[in-house]
């Protein structure tokens, strides 16, 4: 977002420049334009005054000279015209002179002088243009005009001074234009602060952390509003997550011991039950009671699953052994067999605190459910770390994986068994906020049948660095 606001800015800042820079450079170039006219006119004023004594005294020698030494000295070449356009006199021979009169009625200047009309100044000569500046100066007035002065000067000097008086312009303005470029990065981190933190803490809220709060002292108005409704949001939803957790807690802990006394009283019931029809009916009531118990558990369960928030970093391997004795203890009590197959040094980042309560609720389920004698816990190092949990049984349907994670979703085979439909819902949650994805196939194939396997899904991560500044391998 900084490289898009100083995209818009900088072009801004240039077209400031150039929005001062256009008609100061247009005014200079006017000025110094009508500074030489008035200099050449003020000349053709006194070539006049020469020229009409000269004709009247019929003594044009001294003017052809003076005309001659001024186009010497400046490369002006200056011509006087009588009335029925002949040349008079001038700067150099004849033939030349013709041809600078003929340049020079081009621009119509010479007719309105012999009309005993001063023509109109030129307004801007501007460097790319390379016609001569004109200048025709009538001797006499009005019906005594006894010829016109005509001046033909070249505009290559003028245009070199106002392309130089421009680059002056062009150089100086790079102070301003420095100093604008420079305000606008700090300018934009100064405006994009908030929503650099804004951007943070949203990427923290995304991990799990509700905690984090923003600061909304600083930036623009708007933008503090905008932290100050981003803080009171994160809030609210805090305040909910907490009262829905504590609630299906609470609950759950308040009727246990209500759910046991009526498991106790039912089954207190059983001697003075006869007939085999009450009997019948007392074992579904003790079996209900039961299935209620094993709700509770879930329910605490997956309250403690998903209190799971944020991310951490995690060797896969080390954490596993902390874990495989027991999952071997609960197979062997089942007749399945547990094993392991997973490279070592293998980092991932995963639910903080929660990969291992993920993992014994993936090895709870393959041990209640698959109907195997064989599963295989097993990791993958590459660009992401796949963590599975395989078994040999008799696997699930594919139109039914996609339902196996819906909460509270059990499939038919398995309506007799313990379970609540909760735990394969949450631990795919959990999986999908730390960055992961969670996926559900084929296991251990073998005799026919296809097996089941979870598979995880992690982002890799670099071992954490120990105080000695090595990595903890």
């Amino acid at each position: 977002m900084l490289r898009r606001l100083l995209t818009i800015l900088l072009p801004v800042a240039f077209v400031l420049v150039a929005a001062v820079l256009a008609p100061l450079g247009a005014v200079i170039a006017q000025q110094q334009t009508q500074q030489v006219y008035v200099d050449r006119l003020a000349d053709a004023g006194r070539f006049a005054a020469l020229a009409r004594t000269a004709l009247e005294t019929d003594r044009g020698n001294a003017l052809t000279q003076e005309m001659a030494r001024y186009e010497q000295l400046y490369g002006i070449p200056a011509v006087v015209v009588a009335p029925d356009g002949k040349v008079v006199a001038g700067s150099g021979d004849r033939p030349r002179m013709r041809e600078v009169v003929a340049e020079a009625a081009e621009t119509g200047g010479i007719t309105a002088a012999l009309a005993g009309e001063r023509p109109e100044p030129p307004t801007t000569v501007w460097p790319w243009e390379s016609g001569p500046l004109v200048v025709a100066e009538p001797i006499g007035r009005d019906s005594e005009v006894a010829g016109v002065v005509v001046l033909v000067s070249p505009t290559d000097e003028l245009a070199g001074a106002i392309l130089g008086t421009w680059g002056w312009m062009a150089l100086f303005s790079t102070l301003p234009l420095a100093l604008l470029v420079s305000a606008s990065m700090p300018l934009s981190r100064w405006v994009l602060q908030p929503i650099r933190r804004l951007d943070e803490a949203t990427t923290a809220v995304t991990s799990g952390d509700l905690d984090v709060r923003v600061d909304a002292e600083s930036g623009p108005p708007e933008l503090r509003r905008l932290t100050d409704s981003f803080n009171t949001m994160v809030e609210v939803v805090r305040r909910a997550l907490e009262r829905q957790r504590s609630f299906v807690s609470e609950a759950s802990h308040q009727l246990r011991n209500p759910l046991a006394s009526l498991r106790l009283s039912v089954e207190n019931l059983a001697p003075y039950l006869k007939s085999p029809e009450a009997r019948e009916a007392h074992a579904v009531a003790i079996d209900e009671t039961t299935v209620m118990h094993r709700m509770l558990n879930s329910l605490l369960a997956a309250t403690r699953l998903e209190s799971v928030t944020g991310s951490e970093v995690v060797e896969v391997a080390g954490l596993v052994d902390t874990r495989v004795a027991r999952w071997k203890a609960l197979g062997e009590s089942r007749g399945i067999e547990v094993t392991t197959d997973l490279p070592d040094h293998v980092w991932a980042h995963a639910p903080a605190g929660g990969l291992g309560s993920i993992l014994d609720e993936l090895v709870s389920n393959a041990l209640r459910l698959s109907g195997g004698t064989r599963i295989e816990v097993r990791a993958e190092d590459g660009e992401q770390v796949r963590i599975g949990v395989l078994d040999d049984g008799v696997g699930l349907p594919e139109e039914e994986r996609e339902l196996a994670l819906g909460r509270f979703w059990r499939s038919p085979s398995h309506q007799n068994t313990e379970g609540t439909g909760l735990g394969l819902a949450i631990v795919a949650d959990l999986v999908r906020e730390s960055g992961g994805r969670l996926t559900l196939g084929d296991g251990l194939a073998q005799e026919g049948r296809r097996g089941f396997g979870v598979v995880i899904t992690l982002p890799p991560a670099e071992p954490p660095a120990l105080e000695d500044g090595s990595e903890d391998d």
